[in-house]
């Protein structure tokens, strides 16, 4: 059993810098250190989350359409805007206009501070410039944020050094990691199997503001799929499951065999059925009658739930499906998902 979501693999990180194109004839060398910079941010950044789109700088404002179509082709998940030197405005609007995806500014120093002395030495005017600039990341930042702000773009800054700053670089991987579960719940197939718990009010919700919050699908089920497919659940994978159960729970001497190979056939079932729609999550929930079939497989769900909560399908039951919502930005985090409804009601 290897249900491990693969979309947060392919969640995509746009980075870029901004320059000025008319310093690079002025200040020889200056381009390059500044996007030196830029690639020592993306080689922290990969060490975070291995999928970087690294636009280099963005020094025009023709480099910043192509940069901001480049990211929407590459559906970038977030931008991470390293603030290098002084840029016009205009070249940062059209990137981030066109990706529609939260913005990161990363005010990032080059150093912990200015060495003076040796600045203020420096005899040769030209040189002094290229040196100011290629050390003055934060002096756009205020332009930046003040024309983000105007222009309504949703911004968040990240302020600290480019190097030995353990508490800036905790800081973007959270930002990296709140980006992850967002691309992990948007791409999120959550299968619904059953009816509401009646009487249980803070439970009905609108599925349609659960796509407008998260995305992702909602499958429909019938708990009569789930019974049909334990129909055809073989023998040999019963006594499979059965020794996955043995070797996962601490099964007490009480559980009847036929008990545990319900479960077990069940559980097989369960995770066909999960195959079958894709599903990264599931609420369900059952009450009905003279109908033993559908009443047998809800009643020998609990274990195979478990199975699959363990394998990054969160499952609640009582079709808890804002609580399912919950447990699978929880085990997005990396943290696990657990609920209380999948272990005390059968159907």
């Amino acid at each position: 059993m290897d249900f491990k979501a693969s979309s947060a693999s392919k969640m995509k990180i746009g980075l870029f810098g901004i320059g000025l194109d008319t310093y690079w004839p002025q200040f020889s060398g200056l381009k390059e250190r500044l996007e030196g910079y830029v690639k020592t941010v993306e080689e922290k950044l990969i060490q975070i989350h291995p999928l970087i789109i690294n636009a280099g700088l963005v020094d025009s404002p023709d480099k910043a359409f192509e940069t901001g179509k480049k990211f929407r082709t590459e559906d970038v998940d977030l931008i991470f805007l390293y603030v290098t030197t002084y840029a016009l405005s205009s070249t940062v609007i059209p990137v981030v206009q066109r990706a529609k995806v939260p913005v990161i500014v990363l005010n990032l120093a080059p150093g912990s501070a200015i060495d003076y002395p040796t600045f203020n030495a420096m005899k040769d005017r030209t040189k002094m410039t290229e040196e100011w600039l290629a050390l003055c990341s934060a002096c756009p930042v205020p332009e930046v944020a003040n024309v983000f702000k105007r222009t309504g773009i949703q911004f968040h800054q990240v302020t600290g050094m480019l190097h030995d700053d353990p508490e800036c670089w905790n800081e973007i991987t959270e930002w990296v990691e709140a980006a992850k579960v967002k691309h992990i719940m948007a791409y999120n197939r959550m299968g619904c199997m059953g009816h509401n718990y009646s009487g249980m009010l803070d439970i009905y919700t609108d599925m349609t503001q659960h796509y407008a919050s998260f995305g992702g699908h909602i499958e429909l089920l019938k708990v009569e799929e789930l019974a049909e497919l334990r129909k055809n659940v073989r023998e040999q994978e019963i006594k499979d499951r059965l020794k996955v159960f043995q070797d996962r729970f601490d099964i007490q001497e009480d559980c009847s065999p036929e008990d545990l190979e319900k479960a077990a056939r069940t559980s097989v079932a369960l995770d066909k059925l999960i195959q079958n729609h894709k599903l990264g999550s599931m609420a369900y929930y059952y009450k009905g009658s003279r109908n033993p079939e559908n009443e047998e497989a809800v009643a020998s769900i609990i274990l195979g739930n478990s199975l699959l909560t363990a394998n990054s399908i969160p499952v609640a039951g009582e079709y808890e499906f804002k609580n399912v919502q919950n447990m699978k930005i929880m085990d997005s985090f990396g943290a696990g998902g657990f609920t209380y409804g999948i272990l005390c009601h059968g159907f």
